[in-house]
């Protein structure tokens, strides 16, 4: 574990371990490093290097007043991968994680990533507009910034034991534990990160960024998302693409890395080594 400072003052938390090839988690939001854990364990258990940071403004890093957009995010990524010389990285993003990897890659990743995955990712765009019109409305996302604003411990609470992992469906059974700790995580952050983080994760258009990657992609989703819908997601993102496979999974929810992570790791593992 570590820190580093990026160019605008913001220290930026950590995790490195392990030796091999570089395999870099990006998290999504309220969440920090930690929603990585079963993927970590297993690919460094698998000879891979692992490293994790957690976003500014969320889990150990600053809680800084500004820069919650996406263009900071992939700079800070930029230069997390800088400070430690990362060279034929692979990067995985979750949810609004898989909204900065794909802008790392496709503005700061030359000559430095060579895979990539999306997993329940937010590209292209998730609001409604003109020229998305698959989109969810501006309304769902001000309701999330009006209850984060007014109550995020409820609100987060709500969203974990509901559609996050889908324990809203019938016969589902919860896990407290995953409940808990996905709480945890969100409330170690900062609510002024976790508010600005809402329009930049439904707002911000990835469509020139997804042009622009140019190495083998795999883009994961689960057809019961509730969070980030697939159809306007993993099945627009992957005719962006050049090099993408896609990957639609029957009945996982948007927090599958964690309810699923048997068969999320055994098949990010095989595109990796493909």
């Amino acid at each position: 574990m570590g820190t580093i400072t990026t160019k605008d003052g913001v220290t930026l938390f950590y995790k490195d371990w392990g030796k091999g090839q570089p395999i870099v988690f990006h998290h999504g939001w309220p969440l920090s490093a930690d929603d990585w854990d079963a993927q970590m364990m297993f690919f460094l258990q698998q000879g891979y290097r692992v490293i994790a940071h957690d976003r500014r403004g969320h889990g150990r890093s600053s809680q800084v007043w500004e820069g919650h957009d996406m263009d900071h995010y992939a700079a800070d990524a930029a230069a997390l991968t800088e400070a430690l010389d990362l060279r034929d990285a692979i990067h995985i993003g979750h949810s609004t994680g898989g909204g900065e990897a794909t802008r790392y890659v496709a503005r700061h990743g030359k000559g430095r990533v060579a895979k990539a995955v999306l997993m329940s990712a937010v590209p292209p765009i998730m609001v409604k507009t003109p020229k998305n019109p698959g989109g969810l409305p501006t309304e769902v996302f001000d309701q999330f910034r009006a209850q984060t604003a007014a109550n995020r411990a409820q609100f987060f609470r709500e969203i974990a034991a509901g559609p996050f992992y889908g324990f809203n469906r019938p016969g589902a059974k919860p896990m407290d534990g995953v409940i808990d700790n996905w709480w945890r995580q969100s409330m170690m952050g900062s609510i002024k990160a976790h508010y600005d983080s809402i329009k930049a994760f439904s707002e911000t258009d990835f469509t020139e960024d997804l042009k622009a990657i140019d190495v083998p992609t795999l883009v994961m989703h689960g057809d019961d998302d509730q969070v980030v819908p697939y159809k306007d997601a993993a099945e627009l993102s992957i005719k962006l693409l050049k090099r993408g496979t896609l990957k639609i999974y029957p009945g996982f929810p948007h927090g599958m890395l964690t309810t699923h992570a048997d068969v999320i790791n055994r098949d990010i593992l095989e595109f990796i080594r493909s």
